[in-house]
């Protein structure tokens, strides 16, 4: 064993007795990424998220579309519902996400989530301007302007939200 003083592989003037776990490589604690097995450069934690994304460029326009058609349909049923949709939003979102899950089976993406998550909440807008597309047009003439509106789109923002929440939360791997 020699007396040299060990330096960090990607900055040279600083001593390191740390080594990444899977190359060996000597690290300092800035280069260090603290995973479940240890301490490993940033390029291995690179390489192995790199294995997780086999996601292909139609499973997120797949994902997209079926995410706002899922929240339309979620929108429209839960209209029907008011107040007691807080109760049945999450289970709506979560119901979405599960159809997601099963369209896009085997693959994944770290942005997964966050598509559904959009998809939902365009479907949900794009009901609600639908369906109160004559409510907006008189507000625009009205005193008032668009605060006669939040009444009516309390609810289905409320709905909204509760939904892309659990979807979110599903398509993430979080059980709620």
């Amino acid at each position: 064993m020699s007396d040299t003083p060990l330096t960090c592989a990607n900055h040279p003037d600083r001593e390191t007795s740390l080594r990444c776990n899977r190359c060996d490589k000597p690290i300092c604690s800035e280069c260090a990424v603290l995973t479940p097995v240890g301490y490993r450069c940033k390029q291995c934690v690179q390489r192995q998220q790199q294995q997780f994304e086999t996601a292909r460029p139609l499973d997120f326009i797949l994902v997209a579309f079926v995410a706002m058609i899922g929240g339309v349909v979620g929108s429209f049923v839960l209209g029907f519902v008011g107040f007691w949709g807080i109760l049945v939003a999450p289970v709506a979102g979560g119901g979405i996400a599960d159809v997601l899950q099963r369209l896009i089976r085997p693959r994944r993406s770290r942005s997964m989530p966050w598509i559904a998550g959009a998809g939902i909440a365009v479907g949900v807008l794009v009901l609600q301007l639908w369906q109160y597309y004559p409510y907006f047009t008189a507000m625009l003439s009205s005193p008032t302007g668009f605060a006669g509106l939040v009444p009516i789109l309390l609810w289905p923002g409320i709905h909204g939200v509760l939904m892309v929440i659990s979807a979110y939360s599903r398509m993430k791997g979080i059980r709620l």
